[in-house]
């Protein structure tokens, strides 16, 4: 990549201050923004507004049975795992198109959520579209907004964002 080149990463859009989360607010992650968007070509995404659910709108939870992880509205139980997972591989073949270098997700999120998300029925796991991205981008360099608080996690982060090839 030269250097005048910056590497694309995709985004949680509430991280960049876009009013999409459930509540109809955001996340804005200032230092992370600051401190990478000079550097990186941000590539938004909001699985939750993608895949058409509306803002403001009701939350939404990972629930199993044991035998399937479901996505599913907190309140009326509406369904939403074939909508997201139909919609995923679908974005994450036009994501994989962009040549991405490297991820950014919401922490905990029931879609973006890379570690801890709440999965009522099991222990804490993946948000279901950080499943999709991880597993069909098995290499790609993929954080949290909270790990990448700490310097040396984003310096390791950003390093790896730059030296990958996918």
């Amino acid at each position: 990549m030269s250097a005048d080149v910056r590497p694309r990463v995709g985004i949680s859009r509430c991280l960049l201050g876009d009013e999409v989360r459930y509540d109809g607010g955001h996340k804005l992650e200032s230092t992370l923004i600051d401190e990478l968007g000079s550097v990186v070509e941000w590539v938004p995404v909001c699985p939750e507004v993608e895949v058409g659910m509306g803002v403001p709108r009701e939350p939404i939870q990972l629930v199993t049975d044991g035998r399937r992880l479901r996505l599913v509205g907190v309140a009326s139980g509406v369904e939403w795992t074939d909508r997201m997972q139909t919609w995923a591989q679908r974005r994450l073949t036009e994501l994989g198109g962009l040549g991405l270098s490297g991820f950014v997700l919401k922490a905990r999120s029931p879609s973006c959520g890379l570690r801890d998300v709440p999965i009522r029925g099991a222990v804490p796991g993946l948000g279901m579209f950080a499943a999709a991205l991880t597993a069909a981008l098995r290499d790609l360099p993929v954080e949290d907004e909270e790990r990448l608080r700490d310097p040396h996690v984003r310096a390791v982060f950003l390093a790896r964002v730059h030296g990958y090839r996918g």
